[in-house]
């Protein structure tokens, strides 16, 4: 709990924090304002609502959210490296773990209020920034199938925020410097989301669309005439529906494969420090 509250109050006594919250929320606002000016008239989609809630732009690598959440948790550390708040003499490798893992904890529960926070302001914007023609009254009432469609991708939304800031932190302490660490984080779902493609269409199946509906680069492939727009492999025929159980818990241990090479190169390149 010390380590909790040592966290926090660093956090909050730093203006990168709220210059960073503040611009997110500003800049979520602006985006899903200029996303709803946009859009054509008639009922408001689905996949157009998350678009607005989310502020996704076109040719980003992440949400503004997470990318916000990502350099909170950059910020976090790098300026733990230039300010330690414990003596060299007095940091054990058991006690940088554990301090480690109290940034780990704050950030993640940050970043999953700003996801919350963003998701509010942006439905706020949402509701009153719709053109004239554009009806919306199906998304904001109590049609229930209706608000888990569109609670589904907001969920996996709120994960990819909180994941964002969990990687902005761990990238920052391999590299101890915020700005390479997000440079690394900025780049991850460009070198990540091929390769997961590539695999799931060689077993016959499309990227989930809930999560599709959310990577802005996506959108901006769109906009070329380059994305994919079903499920129908660009790189050979697909595997046999007989192999699919046995690969799928493969694919999902491949998918789950980067987070963990990244916790485990956190804790094996603290052994060789004297400080975190």
């Amino acid at each position: 709990m010390r380590v909790l509250a040592y966290e926090l109050r660093r956090l909050r006594g730093l203006r990168s924090t709220w210059f960073v919250l503040g611009a997110v929320l500003l800049g979520d606002a602006a985006v899903a304002a200029v996303i709803a000016h946009q859009l054509p008239a008639g009922a408001l989609s689905v996949p157009a609502a998350v678009r607005s809630v989310t502020a996704i732009v076109p040719l980003l690598p992440l949400p503004i959210s997470a990318l916000g959440a990502g350099a909170l948790g950059a910020l976090s550390y790098g300026h733990e490296v230039r300010h330690p708040g414990l003596a060299a003499s007095q940091v054990t490798y058991r006690r940088r773990i554990g301090l480690l893992a109290g940034k780990l904890v704050v950030i993640g529960l940050l970043s999953a209020a700003l996801a919350v926070a963003t998701a509010v302001v942006d439905a706020v914007v949402l509701r009153f920034a719709l053109p004239a023609g554009v009806d919306a009254a199906r998304m904001f009432g109590p049609d229930a199938q209706t608000m888990v469609a569109v609670g589904q991708p907001l969920a996996v939304f709120g994960v990819m925020v909180v994941l964002a800031g969990c990687s902005g932190l761990l990238t920052t302490s391999l590299v101890r410097s915020a700005a390479a660490g997000m440079l690394i984080l900025a780049a991850l779902p460009a070198l990540l989301e091929p390769a997961l493609s590539l695999v799931l269409r060689r077993t016959g199946r499309p990227m989930p669309a809930r999560v599709r509906e959310l990577l802005p680069f996506q959108y901006g492939l769109d906009w070329l005439g380059d994305a994919p727009r079903d499920g129908v492999s660009a790189f050979g025929p697909a595997l046999g529906p007989a192999l699919r159980p046995v690969l799928e818990p493969v694919f999902l241990a491949a998918s789950l494969a980067p987070a963990a090479v990244l916790l485990l190169s956190c804790f094996l390149v603290q052994l060789r420090r004297c400080a975190l």
